[in-house]
């Protein structure tokens, strides 16, 4: 395992939860033979973003207004309310609206359904059929999840499928009609200052939008040892958690996540999870309703421009190929890897019973490897 990173408190940007930041997976490197592997073709209305032509930059200069992108992606993003049957209570009314106007207009909207939200967050549709991307901590295990949308219509969702790892969860709605979508950009192409555009729907009252730039990438919040999130400068507001970020394109570039705050509002310090991440995840589930992540069974530590084998976990996958304790992993699949958690990631992407190059030194020595990964036990860190 790695040396544990500092643990700090983050607010889950859902509304309601507090508690340790989402996980985000697959490293960039390993990403471009997972997505052949796991991307269908796709009809033209729904072919992936990141290989179509890109559309058209909508926001080019300065001074500059953002009503063209909103006007295009909103009609996408929708609310999402997690429900239990049983009445409206004092104690789950969401600490961030009580006192506010919004609470009656909570209240009401809680009466009329005769139910208990549980929680709520944001999604974005993906599909014109229907498919929508959010949180897996949005979704949870509820009894009941309802979908809003811009128009104020409500559909009924189920889920199709959910990644702890990684807090990414799919679910689907019915619709006699086409439902307006959004498609996929590439993070990896996401620089530190570009222009960012996050959205959501909080609570059901109505789409709201903010604009930043992206602050850093990579960071690591200390979750788990798959972190890899965008840090974001444009507020992420509770009851965004799942919706989208933008580029100026209008191509969903991150999922907001998590913030971080004292009091649970936003002081402009948010993470959302990169496409590459998400994006071979969601098909994942659309087509198969799970994911399997790879798995070595090693404990590492950082070097000098490597990454050290410290342990193999016995008759695991490391030791089954060949991987030996003081090994140094300088390359995977002719990706370079410099730190733990990048190996992990490249690890995760790949599909169990696949095989890795590794290009190792050993006893100072180089050496190349077959690696064959395994699946990822439930419950484990590495």
């Amino acid at each position: 395992m790695t040396r544990p990173p500092r643990r700090r408190a983050w607010y889950i940007a859902g509304g309601t939860s507090l508690g340790v930041a989402a996980l985000a997976g697959s490293h960039a490197s390993a990403l471009p033979s997972f997505f052949s592997k796991i991307l269908p073709a796709a009809p033209a209305e729904t072919a992936d973003s990141f290989t179509a032509p890109l559309p058209p930059v909508l926001v080019t200069s300065r001074p500059m207004s953002f009503a063209p992108l909103v006007r295009q992606v909103i009609p996408a993003v929708v609310n999402i309310a997690i429900t239990q049957g049983g009445g409206a209570s004092e104690d789950k009314i969401p600490p961030q609206i009580r006192g506010t106007p919004l609470e009656k207009r909570y209240r009401d909207k809680m009466r009329h359904h005769q139910e208990e939200i549980l929680g709520a967050g944001s999604g974005f549709i993906i599909d014109p059929s229907g498919y929508i991307v959010t949180n897996n901590h949005v979704v949870g295990n509820a009894d009941k999840v309802t979908v809003s949308l811009t128009n104020g219509q409500e559909l009924t969702a189920h889920i199709v499928g959910v990644d702890s790892l990684t807090d990414v969860a799919v679910i689907k709605v019915e619709s006699p009609k086409p439902l307006p979508f959004v498609t996929w950009g590439d993070s990896r192409t996401v620089e530190v200052g570009d222009w960012i555009l996050v959205a959501g729907n909080p609570f059901g009252f109505g789409s709201s939008v903010t604009a930043g730039i992206v602050s850093a990438r990579g960071r690591d919040l200390g979750a788990g040892s798959l972190d890899d999130f965008i840090q974001l400068d444009a507020p992420i507001n509770p009851g965004n958690s799942g919706g989208p970020a933008f580029n100026m394109r209008g191509q969903v570039v991150a999922v907001n996540a998590a913030i971080v705050s004292p009091t649970g509002g936003s002081v402009g310090i948010g993470f959302g999870i990169p496409s590459e991440t998400v994006a071979p995840i969601v098909e994942e589930l659309r087509h198969f309703g799970h994911v399997y992540h790879g798995w070595l069974g090693v404990t590492l530590d950082d070097g000098n421009g490597s990454v050290q084998i410290v342990d193999v976990d016995r008759n695991g996958p490391a030791m089954k190929s060949g991987l030996k304790a003081g090994d140094q992993v300088m390359a995977v699949a002719a990706h370079p890897v410099d730190t733990a958690r990048a190996l992990l990631r490249s690890v995760a992407a790949a599909k169990p019973g696949d095989t890795l190059a590794f290009s190792i030194t050993r006893k100072g020595q180089p050496l190349s490897l077959a690696v064959k990964v395994g699946k990822r036990p439930a419950n484990v860190d590495q």
